[in-house]
């Protein structure tokens, strides 16, 4: 059976909470996802969390006690929350009934195995948390095999970004570097460094790419600067057929994977 918190002036709840601030994920390494479907893909993929919070309605689903199970396997807490305390914790007034938090989990760059999959992703100073987690959902579906954030990126686990990727967050290695450490690393990458340019002359169906292909995406505002854009050695374009000029960053990262995989 778990602990049972009312009060919002407990010290976990006021620790998940404030887990919604950068500086305290940066602090702690934690993050928070919500949702049964999210938790229990953490917990399939062997990632047990450290806090477990629920309402009374989810007592004696059976996803849920082996959420519990997994979180007390490792000396985390569990704890039975009221809809009241759920609602503070996910900002939300209707609440998922379920709330997890995770440590985060980084691979470095040197631990990538190109050959593990026929398609990588990397973002450049991407913005929009709602963009990167739609991006790593589809880089899963696509099964490609980790995303690399380039420079300055938003939180990749921030509640924002977590809640698009629908638990893909679980299941996509990511990755951190600067541009210098990114260029450098990129020199030894065995397949295609694509980019996506207003400037290329190459649509997106006729270019040549050689598995696996590293997708380098630039962020919303500017897409690739010059120097990223030097980095790629087949650069190509999505033709706009109407009044629009340019595709939502996710849509065309997707287009670019499935391209790239096909």
């Amino acid at each position: 059976m778990s602990a049972r918190i009312t009060s919002l002036a407990n010290p976990t709840v006021k620790a998940v909470r404030a887990l919604h601030l950068r500086k305290e994920r940066d602090a702690t390494g934690l993050f928070v996802a919500e949702g049964l479907k999210t938790v229990t893909e953490g917990v399939e993929l062997g990632h047990a969390p450290a806090i477990l919070l629920h309402g009374p309605e989810a007592v004696g689903h059976p996803l849920l006690e082996k959420a519990l199970a997994a979180t007390r396997s490792q000396g985390g807490e569990a704890i039975e929350v009221t809809e009241a305390i759920l609602a503070k914790v996910s900002r939300r007034d209707n609440p998922q009934a379920v709330v997890g938090v995770f440590r985060q989990a980084f691979r470095p760059l040197a631990a990538i195995e190109p050959g593990a999959a026929p398609c990588f992703v990397a973002l450049h100073r991407v913005r929009d948390p709602g963009n990167l987690g739609t991006i790593v959902r589809t880089a899963d579906a696509a099964g490609c095999g980790g995303v690399v954030l380039v420079g300055e990126c938003c939180d990749p686990y921030s509640v924002e970004a977590v809640r698009a990727t629908m638990g893909s967050i679980f299941a996509v290695p990511l990755s951190r570097a600067s541009e210098a450490e990114f260029a450098a690393w990129r020199t030894s990458w065995p397949g295609s460094v694509v980019g996506t340019l207003l400037s290329a002359e190459t649509d997106y169906r006729q270019a040549d790419y050689k598995a696996p292909a590293l997708i380098l995406m630039g962020n919303e505002q500017q897409g690739l600067p010059r120097e990223m854009a030097a980095l790629c050695d087949v650069s190509v374009k999505i033709p706009m057929r109407g009044r629009a000029d340019s595709l939502n960053l996710a849509v065309a990262t997707g287009i670019m994977i499935y391209a790239a995989t096909e």
